[in-house]
């Protein structure tokens, strides 16, 4: 009876997984069909950038998301995000760019990045106003490049300084009898801090006090520059929280003036010379990205950007994951390809697994034995994310960029109290000889096994510190001394030796196309293509996706999807990691 009950299941969810999947199917040719008409842009067009979505390396466009938007798993890439705004400068029917945000989800860095593209449009003589209902701290940092800024009414300027958060779990963990087992090397490898303590410890509050007041410092210069106010009155303003509404906003110069949307209609139709009631012909980001691109004669010669976008993990890449089995093989194609003369890459990694950082680590050395290897260093590139960084012939970072980490940890859980006590489940084993299964959730280990860890632990330490030495020219003594899992900002990691220039993407491959020996006329390609949702339940592969997926995206899963994120990544803090020293929220 057991047999049939189990067989009857297993068709079930067979039939409802290829029956959703044969509608997801249908929706997609649709809304392919839908995405393919043509976009014409307009003489006298606005380009309208919103950038509250979320912000990721390479763009996520999910056709899905055209027929349930609900589903979709889009995201706005930050590469071709300054692509696009590089292309309105120089098109003659694009008059200015209306950017209206009021969060920004990115880091420092990337926000950087596109700020500088911004400033470099204002550049071509056009203008750029920027409008919200509120702003963040980042979204202010933003949109302060904009000629005119400006607010709604009752809207809010947050403009108080910087804050970095971190979540404790001890407590919990205490009350759930689970009981981490860490080994780690290094004062300020503080990640598995929220397993041990209920604070932060004195050195990861050095670091993170340093690392806040560079970024702060860097924000408040480039505010200074653009609204013409000194940086010690902008600190004063942020200290002491001296704007706490929209007119306040205006008294201090934060903003120009308070408007409502449809006021600034009306100031966009001045600047366009339209009349009162005309309409205005925006194009949203989303849609003059797809305008057809002037043909230029390129040649054969091809720089190969490959992007690191996530944490560092074994086996097949996703979105958020880099997966070394699949930068592996998207390095080494580069290294065989004759038209490709050179990579860059581009790392956004808080780190992940030391294993997988390794293996990538070691054909990054492969390829730049062949051709130049450039590294072009995103929000983050720590730990493991700059492991595969400091294989390459050049690092180069932007000035806010998280880096160095330099360290590892160990850790495993040991939750025989928790199953124990709590839910009523043991366990027991049988060996054949002195030492056990050394990753294990259902027992504390023994000393000889916390021993064996620890020095396992030490002995990786010391292969990520003679490799970063030697990738960086450096002895081992000086590198130990910059080491022990400190994170710095790109301006210390410039002054300490980390990195060797300041930029974004666009600089770094400009480097690498002068050590390749390119002239103009070169092509630039990404590596790899980033998977929406569709896709991947399109591909066939069941290790991309299941029906529990599917109906989960779609809003018929079981409400516990933030509970499966947390044990997964709790389970993939099993091991030796090369992880940056703590994760935290800078607000």
């Amino acid at each position: 009876m057991n047999f049939f009950k189990t067989f009857l299941t297993s068709c079930l969810g067979t039939f409802t997984a290829l029956l959703l999947i044969t509608i997801l199917g249908i929706l997609a040719i649709f809304s392919l069909s839908a995405s393919e008409d043509v976009v014409t842009v307009a003489d006298n067009s606005v380009l309208e950038l919103n950038l509250s979505g979320r912000i990721t390396e390479l763009e996520i466009e999910d056709p899905l998301g055209a027929v349930i938007p609900e589903a979709a798993e889009e995201s706005i890439g930050l590469i071709q995000l300054i692509e696009t705004i590089e292309k309105a400068a120089t098109d003659e029917k694009i008059k200015g760019i209306f950017l209206h945000t009021s969060d920004v989800a990115a880091g420092t860095a990337s926000v950087e990045e596109i700020r500088e593209a911004l400033e470099n449009f204002k550049k071509s003589g056009k203008w750029l106003v920027s409008y919200a209902d509120g702003y963040s701290e980042r979204a202010y940092y933003l949109s302060s490049v904009a000629d005119t800024i400006l607010l709604n009414p009752h809207g809010m300027v947050e403009f108080n300084g910087l804050t970095a958060e971190v979540m404790f779990f001890k407590k919990a963990m205490d009350k759930l009898e689970i009981k981490p087992e860490v080994f780690r090397v290094g004062d300020f490898k503080s990640a598995v801090e929220p397993f041990l303590r209920e604070d932060l410890s004195p050195e990861n509050e050095l670091q993170l006090k340093e690392l806040l007041n560079d970024v702060h410092r860097e924000t408040i210069n480039k505010i200074s520059v653009s609204r013409g106010i000194k940086e010690e009155e902008l600190k004063r303003i942020a200290d002491k929280m001296l704007v706490r509404n929209a007119q306040q906003a205006v008294e201090f110069k934060l903003v120009d003036q308070l408007m409502y949307e449809d006021q600034v209609h009306d100031l966009i139709r001045q600047k366009l010379s339209l009349e009162k009631d005309k309409r205005i012909s925006f194009v949203r980001y989303d849609k003059y990205r797809k305008t057809k691109k002037e043909e230029q004669e390129v040649s054969r010669d091809e720089i190969s950007v490959i992007v690191a976008d996530g944490e560092i993990m074994p086996g097949k890449a996703d979105n958020g994951v880099i997966g070394s089995k699949t930068f592996v093989e998207a390095l080494r194609r580069a290294r065989k390809t004759e038209r490709v003369k050179a990579v860059v890459l581009r790392i956004n990694s808080p780190g992940g697994s030391f294993t997988a950082s390794d293996d990538i680590w070691r054909e990054i050395k492969n390829t730049a034995a062949e051709k130049p290897v450039i590294a072009s260093m995103s929000d983050y590139a720590a730990s493991g994310g700059y492991f595969l960084a400091m294989a390459c012939d050049s690092i180069v970072a932007r000035p806010t960029t998280i880096t160095g980490s330099i360290g590892v940890f160990s850790v495993l859980f040991d939750l025989s109290g928790f199953l124990g006590n709590k839910i009523g489940i043991t366990s027991d084993e049988v060996r054949t000889g002195e030492v056990g299964e050394l990753i294990t959730f259902t027992r504390p280990l023994s000393e000889q096994e916390r021993e064996i860890w620890q020095t396992q632990t030490n002995e990786v330490y010391d292969i990520f510190i003679s490799k970063a030495a030697a990738g960086r020219k450096m002895s081992q003594d000086s590198l130990r001394k910059i080491a022990s899992g400190r994170v710095w900002t790109g301006n210390q990691a410039l002054s300490n030796g980390l990195i060797d220039a300041f930029g974004g993407l666009k600089e770094a491959t400009a480097i690498a196309a002068t050590k390749a020996g390119l002239s103009d006329g070169y092509k630039v390609n990404y590596y790899p293509k980033p998977k929406n949702f569709l896709e991947k339940v399109l591909s066939g592969d069941q290790r991309e996706v299941d029906a529990s997926d599917i109906l989960s995206r779609l809003g018929f899963g079981p409400g516990d999807e933030l509970l499966k994120k947390q044990w997964l990544k709790l389970k993939s803090y099993a091991g030796k990691q090369a992880r940056m020293s703590t994760e935290f929220e800078i607000h």
